[in-house]
């Protein structure tokens, strides 16, 4: 099975081809832009087009700093998606911005983590944050099978709107999806991050204000209920009066589970990739051979274990903060090039096509995330 690959084109010799990733079935580029062993110099312009838009997201942010440069560079991807043409050789390297340049963002946001401001949290906002997680996944799955819509889009819709947004999304789909099969899962999902979190920056704020609740108890509900951290600091900053210190720890606290909720994945499709391997053995149609290139996934995906030695480090150690400001820098460049990537896979024609359930399943999971995070503050706070 060949797996499909972000589309990036109109025109060529097929009728129709305006290409986007929402969509699983939709055409896919050139074969020989899809082979395994492509060198990086078949990569390159598609690299230097997604570092060049998070260069310019990022001159955006200087004179908007209120937008985030991810939100910006996922959008600049859109534009380039619905209006312009971008050349067939950029494909190869489009996709690779989507996939490893986004994992490797998620190894340097372990640089923003410190562990003994997340314990200082109290133990009672800890077992909150597991429950949002925990529970917003959960609950996710099971709504997303009442509505009959595919199990790896409702999984990565779960962990991006429970955990921390579009890396999530990718910690997620390195584990079940390791060979990239369903790319188009992947791009709808972050789309969704996107759209549903960005709303959230004005409407959280407002909401906690109509409760009348302080600026920390409405910082811990934001750091709780919103996807990307950069939401989280939007919302925060709008807040004021120091919730967006304390949203933005909360928030990181639920970073910190996007690595155990890997590697429970990752036994997961372990285990139902071995059962895929032995009923394929035992079928005579294959004589009884195990399916060529097939393998098991990674206990933990590499660039997980890459995030928690960062974590680790930045625990640990005293690191210099011209190093942390380089560090946070790559992050962010890392991460604007791979949403920029992303965005270029979603079209206005792809949304139409894929449907409103996935828009049904990411509202119901906002207001379970939402709401399971303001009940977990009021009651944390009264214990605390």
């Amino acid at each position: 099975m060949t797996s499909p690959s972000i589309g990036l084109y109109r025109g060529g010799s097929t009728p129709g081809n305006v290409v986007a990733m929402i969509a699983p079935n939709l055409l896919r580029p050139p074969t020989r832009l899809r082979l395994a062993g492509l060198s990086m110099d078949g990569r390159a312009p598609g690299v230097a087009l997604s570092l060049a838009a998070a260069a310019v997201a990022a001159g955006i942010n200087h004179f908007a700093p209120g937008v985030s440069p991810l939100i910006i560079a996922i959008i600049l991807g859109m534009v380039v998606a619905n209006t312009i043409t971008v050349p067939e050789r950029a494909a190869a390297g489009v996709m690779f911005s989507a996939k490893s340049l986004l994992r490797a963002g998620i190894v340097f946001l372990g640089l923003q983590v410190v562990l003994t401001d997340i314990a200082d949290l109290g133990f009672p906002m800890l077992v909150v944050v597991v429950c949002i997680v925990g529970g917003g996944i959960l609950t996710t799955v099971l709504m997303g099978r009442m509505l009959g819509m595919p199990p790896d889009l409702v999984l990565l819709i779960g962990c991006g709107f429970s955990i921390c947004g579009a890396a999530a999304v990718a910690g997620a789909a390195g584990v079940i999806d390791a060979d990239d099969q369903a790319e188009a899962d992947t791009v709808t999902a972050v789309a969704l991050v996107v759209i549903f979190g960005t709303l959230m920056i004005p409407l959280l704020p407002l909401a906690a204000h109509l409760a009348g609740l302080t600026p920390r108890n409405a910082g811990l509900w934001a750091g709780g209920s919103i996807h990307e951290i950069a939401q989280v600091v939007a919302a925060g900053g709008v807040i004021g009066g120091g919730a967006l210190t304390v949203a933005v720890v909360v928030k990181l606290a639920r970073v910190v589970l996007l690595a155990p909720v890997a590697a429970i994945l990752s036994i997961r499709q372990r285990r139902r990739s071995r059962t895929a391997l032995q009923a394929d053995a035992a079928t005579p149609a294959d004589g009884g051979a195990t399916p060529a290139g097939t393998k098991l996934p990674p206990l933990v995906p590499t660039f997980v274990i890459g995030f928690l030695a960062m974590v680790l480090l930045r625990t640990s150690v005293a690191v210099p903060v011209p190093l942390l400001r380089a560090g946070k820098d790559l992050q962010t460049v890392l991460l604007a090039a791979a949403m920029f990537a992303l965005g270029c896979g979603v079209t206005v024609r792809g949304l139409r096509r894929v449907g409103l359930r996935p828009f049904v399943l990411a509202t119901l999971s906002t207001v379970v995330v939402t709401s399971m995070a303001l009940t977990g503050v009021m009651v944390s706070s009264s214990i605390g």
